[in-house]
């Protein structure tokens, strides 16, 4: 498309913006694999966004705590590409538009979730459950309003049908190993490390090897499902999932490295490495 449609279409506005948040958000979730894909309303959690400094932001917030709820955009800093077809993690492996689908793979990769309100401090809000990983900048704050935003009949296309296949009883037990049972008591007993409950979900659903859901078939002929900065082996009979083990999403070369510092559960990772030396992951997850 030459210059001049180019302006025309976009009515005299520059083909580049610029955007600059207006805080950061909180939320002690430091990989994917621990937000979920959409909030988990029935958990209790409080997340905290900042506004940053100087801007007279308290002002900007008054009014704002009589509110149950209000709207983030924001902006999925961690990815840097983007793709006309993507894989969703709910439902069969199958691709779809991504226009078609809330993937942050996306031409400009904005998100967008409403989230309960819990209370306004000065320039913070103090918010429940959000599907935000930890530092996500945030671009905007907006009311939500029953009234003009929810559509309860409204149609949501392929996504129906995955919605009534989860609301379906799960189709697969999920049980651990002695060593998976004892290495993940471990973790939460000695680094408050605890990633099971979101693996039995996933495996619960379905087990079988998603791009998107980090599980796949390894060249042993073991499967394996990357949750965050760990791994897990498991094996599928029938309509039984066994957890064979627990494994670090890095190896030891990577985590005792200089630059991997930030990786997160880095040092509980070489406390695992120390006890259960057979563990050690083959390469840096997602």
């Amino acid at each position: 498309m030459d210059r001049r449609r180019r302006a025309g279409l976009l009515g005299g506005v520059s083909d580049s913006l610029t955007l600059k948040p207006i805080g950061f958000i909180r939320t002690g979730k430091h990989v994917k694999f621990q937000a979920r894909h959409q909030p988990a309303e029935g958990e209790e959690e409080c997340n905290v966004l900042e506004l940053v400094p100087g801007m007279n932001f308290e002002q900007a917030l008054q009014d704002v705590a009589g509110f149950d709820r209000v709207w983030l955009l924001w902006w999925f800093h961690r990815n840097e590409t983007w793709r006309t077809r993507v894989m969703p993690p709910r439902g069969p492996a199958q691709r779809r538009g991504v226009f078609a689908t809330r993937s942050p793979h996306r031409p400009n990769p904005l998100g967008m979730t409403p989230v309960r309100l819990l209370g306004v401090e000065g320039r913070t809000l103090l918010l429940g459950a959000c599907d935000l990983v930890d530092g996500t900048p945030v671009f905007d704050v907006k009311p939500y309003v029953p009234a003009y935003d929810s559509f309860p009949e409204a149609k949501a296309g392929w996504i129906e049908e995955v919605d009534a296949a989860v609301n379906e009883p799960a189709g697969f037990a999920v049980v651990f190993s002695e060593l998976a049972a004892e290495q993940a008591a471990w973790l939460r007993a000695e680094w408050r490390v605890d990633f099971t409950p979101r693996l039995t979900e996933l495996l619960s659903r379905d087990p079988s090897p998603h791009r998107t859901r980090r599980i796949r078939k390894k060249t042993t002929g073991a499967m394996e499902i990357g949750c965050g900065a760990w791994r897990a082996e498991f094996a599928v009979d029938g309509t039984t999932v066994t957890v064979t083990s627990l494994e670090t999403g890095y190896p030891l070369r990577f985590l005792t490295r200089e630059g991997y510092e930030a990786v997160p559960d880095r040092e509980a990772q070489v406390a695992f490495l120390a006890r259960w030396e057979a563990g050690a992951g083959a390469g840096a997850p997602e």
